[in-house]
């Protein structure tokens, strides 16, 4: 879809009125081509994904390409409010396939003009899945609760969220390494990168609203197989000991052993108080195994806050689109590939010594040869060269949004 130039004469007044900053900088610059990708027919969930990285090189250009569209689209009017009286799903039949219709046009989810107004068809579950997976939603074609609450963020907050996402990249528009790892806190999402292509994404779990996993950039350097997990003090204040006074069993049930490390002696559970703070003056060793919080893997990279990526023996976290339920540290899915990966130039270690460690349950660290970049970062919105926008969920509240309220009354839908 070609964006038409002189969208913002230069005596009127911006949308976002303010000092200079990058949404006037990119509506200023005339006319951007953005092909007739947004709106191609017949898009898929496939098309989605792509070998391309989250942090391209053409990522900032192709954010503001993608401001120009969403700009048009607030020229236009914006999008209606899809109704949520019901979830919507393939087979229905609703004036509120109307307005949805019309939400995924403007989009360039669907194409114009296809199937019947008031009929959720192929066309519109096609459509709908892409939609989405562009969002970070498992796409199962369903108009529900977390679908419609996507779909109803207004064209403006969109738009700010493109800004607000374009000044993040820019600020890693350097060179990020050869082989690199990238952690996307928002889309809850790893990306393994080589020569400036993905070579494999791992869903993660991140951390929760309130033990928020850092922003950072360090050095993958070392990788722990079959690991004790020594539990942080932050989860003895706030589980171990609440836990503790639950069940008094759960240190036993679940191999943790307690240290007295001043004495250098190892206590029973009955000599803590676990009416007060006291537990935290001792050391709390998880044993490797089928238990262990880490899994079977953890991956080391030097920083401040003490996090680090690992496995997990939760593994159905990963199966939900809501992925923020870890104290701070990442839990990585496929973690077996992707260490692989990261010790790819590591004599002595592919993918069947990894299974073979593994399936030993021997303690193994294994120095990583070169270290291997890791960044983890903030991103909420980009967009690729093939022209498809991502969004996700800004779970931390660090776009700062929240005062762009919706609007609650949905406008009568065009004919056609």
């Amino acid at each position: 879809m070609t964006i038409l130039a002189g969208m913002v004469a230069a005596t009127s007044t911006p949308v976002f009125a303010q000092p200079v900053n990058p949404i006037d900088e990119v509506l200023n610059q005339g006319q951007v081509e953005w092909g007739d990708r947004f709106d191609t027919p017949g898009q898929t969930v496939a098309a989605v994904r792509t070998a391309e990285p989250t942090l391209s090189p053409s990522t900032a250009e192709n954010i503001e390409s993608a401001m120009q569209f969403y700009y048009g689209i607030l020229q236009r009017g914006g999008w209606p409010v899809v109704p949520d009286d019901e979830a919507l799903r393939i087979g229905m039949r609703s004036e509120a396939i109307v307005f949805l219709r019309q939400r995924l046009n403007m989009s360039g989810d669907l194409a114009q003009d296809v199937g019947v107004r008031d009929v959720f068809d192929s066309y519109v579950d096609a459509a709908v899945r892409r939609f989405q997976s562009r969002h970070g939603i498992h796409p199962d074609g369903i108009v529900g609760k977390e679908t419609l609450a996507a779909m109803n963020v207004p064209v403006e907050v969109r738009l700010r969220q493109l800004e607000t996402n374009l000044v993040r990249v820019r600020s890693m528009s350097g060179f990020l390494g050869k082989r690199y790892v990238m952690v996307n806190i928002p889309a809850a999402e790893i990306e393994t990168v080589e020569e400036g292509f993905v070579h494999s994404r791992h869903t993660a779990v991140v951390g929760k609203i309130d033990r928020q996993t850092p922003i950072l950039a360090s050095q993958i350097h070392e990788i722990n197989f079959n690991p004790y997990w020594h539990v942080p003090e932050s989860i003895i204040r706030k589980d171990l000991i609440p836990k503790m006074q639950k069940d008094p069993d759960y240190l036993r049930e679940n191999k943790i052993h307690i240290r007295d490390l001043r004495n250098n002696i190892e206590l029973d559970a009955s000599q803590v108080d676990w009416t007060t703070d006291d537990a935290l003056n001792y050391q709390f060793r998880q044993e490797p195994g089928a238990k262990n919080s880490m899994g079977s893997i953890k991956i080391n990279f030097h920083n401040k806050y003490s996090v680090y990526l690992h496995d997990t023996p939760s593994k159905t976290l990963f199966g939900s689109s809501y992925r923020f339920h870890s104290s701070g540290c990442v839990r990585v899915q496929n973690v077996r590939e992707f260490v692989t990966w990261v010790l790819e130039d590591t004599k002595g270690w592919d993918r069947m010594s990894v299974d073979e460690v593994i399936r030993s349950g021997e303690r193994v660290d294994v120095k990583v040869a070169g270290k291997v970049p890791i960044y983890m970062t903030y991103i909420t919105a980009w967009a690729t060269s093939e022209g498809m926008i991502h969004f996700r969920e800004d779970i931390y509240d660090r776009d700062g949004l929240n005062a762009m309220s919706p609007v609650n009354t949905p406008p009568v839908p065009t004919q056609g």
